[in-house]
């Protein structure tokens, strides 16, 4: 079966310090992946080179077999490479049903005329509010996203990324900041995400990740250090080592 997403031979090196260095990966469609590793482990700039933020020294990556590793960030968006980040990146005056609706419009390819002619578009906005209820956040629709507490913010920027129908999500840290009353949202939205949607999560609550992924890569200085199921990693004395400071997890 070909992968959601792979990188062949990812690296990426400022000078002599190399963050990214040979990552040979692979994201299997409807997968639950997680990407865990300590501070430093060059997790992000994984995500930023899977996603275009950061261009590579050396390798490729594929998205359905095709090579995108040429493509800015916008072009792979649209072909179906989508992020979440650490700190939302919402428009934060606008209401939340704006800044689902702004999303599904240039999905559509009308993103130029933004939000008034996105009102006009009655299936439009028909779609984002289908976003919010699949999210529990219709009741909130006409409130502005700054006004929403941080966890509901969290929720609203997946709502985001899930209206730009991706075929890989990359939620980076989904529940960072998010307070423990509001995290159970978020995790049970994750777990609610489509069958077929390819998900890697980047994050560093080990509880959420074998909670949510099926398979785990582990990275340490910018290298693949393994890879399996929750149970093969939680066990692998390297892992213990390098990531949970020799305790079992």
């Amino acid at each position: 079966m070909t992968p959601a997403l792979e990188t062949i031979g990812l690296t990426r090196a400022f000078g002599a310090v190399t963050v990214a260095d040979g990552i040979d990966f692979r994201l299997a469609p409807g997968a639950r992946h997680a990407l865990i590793g300590p501070n430093g482990a060059g997790k992000t700039s994984f995500v930023n080179l899977v996603t275009g933020a950061l261009a590579p020294s050396a390798g490729r990556v594929l998205l359905d077999g095709a090579d995108v590793t040429r493509l800015a960030p916008a072009a792979r968006a649209r072909r179906g490479i989508v992020r979440s980040f650490q700190i939302t990146s919402l428009f934060r005056n606008l209401t939340v049903l704006e800044n689902v609706t702004l999303a599904v419009t240039e999905r559509h390819g009308a993103g130029g005329g933004m939000i008034r002619p996105a009102g006009k578009r009655r299936a439009l906005i028909e779609e984002a509010w289908a976003g919010l209820e699949q999210l529990g956040l219709a009741d909130e629709a006409a409130r502005p996203v700054r006004t929403l507490a941080y966890g509901r913010q969290r929720l609203v920027e997946l709502a985001v990324a899930l209206a730009l129908r991706p075929r890989v999500l990359l939620l980076d840290e989904p529940a960072a900041g998010v307070p423990a009353e509001e995290a159970g949202r978020i995790v049970a939205a994750v777990e609610g995400l489509p069958a077929e949607l390819a998900v890697l999560i980047i994050e560093h609550d080990l509880e959420l990740v074998f909670r949510l992924a099926r398979r785990i890569t582990v990275l340490v200085a910018g290298r693949v250090l393994m890879e399996g199921s929750p149970a093969e990693v939680a066990e692998d004395p390297r892992v213990r080592e390098v990531y949970l400071g020799g305790r079992r997890a």
